[in-house]
C-alpha cells in the first residue's frame, strides 16, 4: 500500500493529512511547525511514505531541508499551482488545504520547487543583512548632514571612515542648536 502527506504550514501549527493509495483519509492532525516534530509524525513505519507535499512559503525551506535529511520524501510545491488546484474547494480551511496537498500528491498533480540549500539561504541572509546594515548607515550619515547644514555646518565631502573625523564637534553643533549635552 501506497501513503501520501499533505502539508498546510502555518507560522505556529502544520496541519498534516495522510491518504492511502484509494484516496481515504487515515490520519489528520495538527503539529507544531518544526522539523523534528513533523518528522515524529511522518515517520511511523506503519504508514511507509511514497510523496509529502508541503506548499512554497517562509517556512518551508526549513521544514523541506530537516525533513529530506531525515530521509523523508518531501517535495516543496509550487503556490500559484496549489492555489488553483485548491480553491475548488468549498471551505477554504488549513485542515482541507492538507488534504487537497495530500490528494496533488497521490494523483501526480503538482509542480515541484527547487529550494535552494541550507549553505545558500546562511549566504543571502548574511548578504541581505549586510546590505541592510549599509544602507541605515549611509541614511544616518546624510540625516545628520541635513541636520547640521540647517545651522550652516557643511560636513563636506568625505569617506565612510572618515565621516566621524570631519564631524562637527558636538559642544559646537549644541550650541548651535541651542542645547546641551550632560
Amino acid at each position: 500500500m501506497r501513503y501520501y502527506a499533505g502539508l498546510d504550514v502555518s507560522l505556529k501549527e502544520t496541519s498534516v493529512c495522510i491518504l492511502d493509495e484509494a484516496g481515504t483519509v487515515l490520519r489528520e492532525l495538527k503539529v507544531p511547525s518544526h522539523p523534528e516534530d513533523l518528522i515524529r509524525i511522518l515517520k511511523d513505519p506503519a504508514l511507509p511514505l511514497v510523496r509529502i507535499g508541503l506548499e512554497a512559503g517562509p517556512l518551508s525551506q526549513w521544514l523541506f531541508s530537516g525533513m529530506v535529511e531525515a530521509g523523508l520524501p518531501a517535495i516543496c510545491i509550487e503556490t500559484r499551482h496549489a492555489k488553483a488546484f485548491l480553491k475548488a474547494q468549498i471551505n477554504k480551511t488549513d485542515r482541507n488545504d492538507a488534504r487537497g496537498i495530500a490528494q496533488m500528491m497521490r494523483v501526480n498533480l503538482f509542480r515541484p520547487v527547487h529550494v535552494k540549500t541550507l549553505t545558500s539561504q546562511k549566504r543571502r541572509a548574511l548578504l541581505t543583512a549586510r546590505k541592510l546594515l549599509q544602507e541605515k548607515a549611509i541614511a544616518i550619515e546624510n540625516d545628520m548632514r541635513g541636520m547640521l547644514r540647517n545651522f550652516g555646518l557643511k560636513v563636506g565631502i568625505v569617506s565612510t571612515a572618515g565621516f566621524e573625523g570631519r564631524g562637527i564637534p558636538a559642544s559646537a553643533s549644541t550650541e548651535v542648536i541651542g542645547m546641551s549635552i550632560s
